[in-house]
């Protein structure tokens, strides 16, 4: 398969609407229009519970994985994976169906991270884990974990490490209003 046609697939697999159709299934307001509006794990716990939160991280999960999957398959270089990464999370970003309405990336990066080098991924959840647990903010979790990934990539995966930094600008960019909400203290706690 032709490099572009990977990436067009992953980023393809990258725009499936995982919360929302986990929400439609479940019988839930849609994520996009309801609760903080946007479409991940986080806002459909607050939406439908733990179960539809669990359904959509591991959906988000899995379209990221499958990006990276298809591409070790196909005989992709570690270096087009990490691209192939990037055109997922563009995918869920900015999704061809509704490119206004995208999630934050931070489950599909996972994913991808999972298969790429599961080193780093370990790094990223326990670096998480451990924001999470002090701050009690998943986004002010997730902005850290971005913000550090390279590093990571560095130590642990080097010849990944433009396709990571490049995720991680985009996903930090994401949360802006995050970030807004943070500085101004109304940032939601659990």
């Amino acid at each position: 398969m032709p490099d572009y046609l990977l990436l067009l697939s992953a980023y393809l697999l990258g725009s499936i609407p995982s919360a929302v159709l986990t929400c439609r299934a479940l019988g839930l307001n849609d994520p996009r229009h309801s609760g903080s509006r946007n479409p991940g794990a986080t806002n459909v716990l607050r939406l439908g519970g733990h179960r539809a939160a669990g359904l959509t991280l591991l959906a988000d999960l899995s379209k990221g994985a499958a990006a990276i999957l298809l591409a070790i398959n196909l005989g992709a270089t570690l270096l087009m994976q990490g691209w192939v990464m990037l055109a997922a999370v563009c995918g869920h970003l900015l999704p061809w169906c509704s490119p206004r309405h995208g999630g934050k990336g931070v489950a599909t990066t996972l994913g991808c991270s999972l298969l790429l080098a599961w080193p780093l991924a370990l790094c990223q959840l326990l670096f998480w884990g451990i924001m999470f647990l002090f701050g009690r903010i998943s986004s002010l979790a997730s902005i850290a974990t971005a913000a550090v990934t390279p590093l990571f990539c560095y130590l642990l995966a080097p010849a990944l490490l433009l396709p990571f930094s490049i995720t991680s600008l985009l996903l930090i960019l994401r949360h802006g209003s995050n970030i807004r909400k943070l500085i101004a203290g109304r940032e939601h706690r659990f």
